[in-house]
């Protein structure tokens, strides 16, 4: 009875903290601030930058208000900001107003770093937490600090500030009732996105498996079976006809089968790991087995759906299960000691927290995870559509990857629990702790060919992190590095401009090279990956042949329904 007041307490709290626990930040800000109370010497050398930036600074607003003409700067941003690198931010005064700005966020860094006697983990966490403060107070977010808002306002006569007030008056309308963002009902799922062809061939209570209709004469012999990730509508590989990694699969010869999860609700909260393994991975595996017999299978996983499919083929592997012939991995991690700053929402006290809040429901809703996930991108998901939608009375059309982004899921309660404990928290799987029937799941007992994809900015699956592959994985390996996010990167047809790629592959008894000296060393290729991908993937697919039957030819009933079933409708 005690025990159920208090989580019911903290649930309550998490819906106004966006998931994050207050106790896990109030151990951080102790940490920082005792250990800067016990080091005088941090804090006379923070008292000398501050002095000095001071005088920098005097110096360099006394040169441009003597001659407003004059270039320079006295601090650059970071490579990664974008907010200041208009024309009118170089202009006087608003040059000094940016470069005060980038002053103190860089005197504020100091502060934070290095302080003597404060965790790792913490430190990391309170860098991160000031920088985001911080950027609250950014001068790009500010009516009157912001010249490029001023010049649209003083242009239009205030009418962008009017259409703004309407654009963020029908934004908190459709948050409060539940409506996904404008522009969303122009990508129907089964009309406008998720259209290829295809047929629901097996169904259970937690996935539906969609066999693609062929597209050509004769088709690779080996099927292609796709683990996405549960966090996540299994669409976004299949967005718009020009947009699909199905389609292109589908059209250049191969027999597609996709994992279609269901969205869990109060009633999967007992829903582990091992029935996502057991019911989605397993029967998605036998069920192609019964349409296409003794041939192997080419599993692709991405995200999540590749740390389980990881767990899959190693337990196969142990027990002489030989179905899968490749493994291909986007954007997936099996080894979470360097998993992004998504840690710093991690440790225990946090997935306490987390556990709940998900207990009051029995599920975690994603609109319950978007402050995280807001937060490892402020500038890019907050602050520039504040300054964008509101202040500049814009509306940037929505995309069909926007549109999937904005079709939510949940995740089970013991599933998640799990999945946080057992990978981000132990790190179980990477060092053979994690077990399946009983007995461990390792890694290096999978022996196939792996084609593992990472991308240069994903703040979810840092590429470092997910090159651990070649350490953990007694397999030869195609490592490919790709530009772009965890979304945008691996979403990467052919058609799109200024794309490019590295990419090698190592045996077995190749030497290991650390990740920074595989990209010095490995050549930049123009283009998109997908070609190169589905080069290697044929080239382990077996002979072409007819196209296999859709479904089971038992003489029953064969299919279920058409693609894309029910289970990604749900809401």
């Amino acid at each position: 009875m005690f025990d159920v007041s208090d989580r019911a307490l903290r649930a309550t709290l998490a819906r106004y903290t966006l998931g994050l626990s207050p106790r896990a930040m109030m151990a951080v800000y102790l940490d920082w601030a005792t250990g800067l109370a016990l080091s005088p010497g941090k804090q006379a050398q923070l008292f000398d930058k501050a002095f000095r930036k001071v005088a920098k600074f005097t110096h360099y607003s006394w040169s441009r208000t003597l001659n407003p003409l004059e270039a320079g700067c006295c601090i650059d941003p970071l490579p990664q900001d974008k907010r200041f690198t208009g024309a009118a931010w170089q202009q006087y005064p608003f040059d000094l107003i940016y470069q005060s700005f980038l002053l103190t966020q860089q005197w504020w860094y100091n502060a934070t770093a290095g302080v003597d006697g404060v965790s790792p983990p913490h430190q990391r966490v309170i860098e991160f937490a000031a920088r985001q403060w911080l950027d609250i107070f950014s001068p790009a977010n500010l009516i009157a600090t912001n010249p490029e808002v001023l010049e649209a306002t003083l242009k239009e006569g205030g009418q962008n500030l009017v259409r703004g007030w309407q654009n963020l008056i029908e934004d908190m309308e459709r948050a409060a009732s539940g409506q996904k963002p404008l522009g969303a009902e122009a990508f129907c799922v089964g009309k406008d996105v998720a259209v290829t062809p295809g047929k629901i061939v097996y169904r259970n209570d937690l996935i539906e498996l969609i066999q693609y209709s062929p597209t050509t004469e004769t088709v690779y012999a080996e099927p292609v079976l796709i683990v996405p990730a549960w966090i996540m509508k299994y669409y976004i590989l299949d967005l718009s006809a020009q947009n699909s990694l199905v389609k292109y699969l589908v059209d250049h010869g191969h027999t597609v089968f996709m994992v279609s999860w269901k969205n869990p609700d109060a009633d999967d909260r007992d829903l582990g790991l091992d029935d996502y393994r057991q019911l989605g991975v397993n029967d998605a595996v036998d069920a192609i087995t019964s349409i296409i017999p003794d041939q192997p299978i080419h599993g692709v996983g991405y995200c999540l759906g590749g740390t389980l499919l990881t767990i899959a083929a190693a337990a196969k592997s142990r027990d002489g299960d030989d179905r899968f012939g490749s493994l291909t991995f986007l954007a997936t991690q099996v080894d979470f000691e360097e998993a992004g700053e998504l840690m710093l929402f991690i440790d225990d006290k946090q997935v306490s927290f987390l556990e709940d809040m998900m207990w009051e429901r029995g599920y975690l809703d994603t609109h319950q995870m978007a402050g995280a996930f807001q937060m490892l991108r402020s500038n890019d998901l907050i602050w520039s559509k504040m300054i964008h939608d509101y202040l500049m009375g814009l509306r940037k059309p929505l995309t069909d990857l926007m549109a999937w982004n904005a079709d939510t899921t949940r995740m089970p309660y013991k599933m998640h629990s799990e999945y946080l404990r057992k990978m981000f928290l132990d790190n179980d799987l990477s060092e053979g702790r994690y077990r399946v029937d009983g007995k461990p799941a390792i890694i290096s007992d999978i022996r196939v060919p792996m084609f593992v994809v990472a991308t240069e900015t994903d703040h979810v699956a840092p590429w470092h992190s997910v090159y651990k592959f070649h350490l953990l994985a007694n397999a030869e390996i195609t490592f490919l590095l790709t530009t772009g996010g965890h979304n945008v990167g691996i979403v990467s047809d052919p058609q799109y401009p200024n794309r490019s790629y590295r990419m090698r592959t190592s045996l077995p008894t190749d030497h290991y090279i650390g990740p920074d000296r595989w990209f010095d060393e490995t050549p930049v290729q123009d283009g998109t990956w997908w070609p190169d991908w589905q080069r290697w993937l044929g080239q382990n697919s077996g002979n072409q042949i007819a196209p296999p039957s859709m479904g089971q030819n038992d003489g029953l009933s064969s299919t279920l329904d058409d693609a894309p079933g029910s289970y990604v409708l749900q809401e």
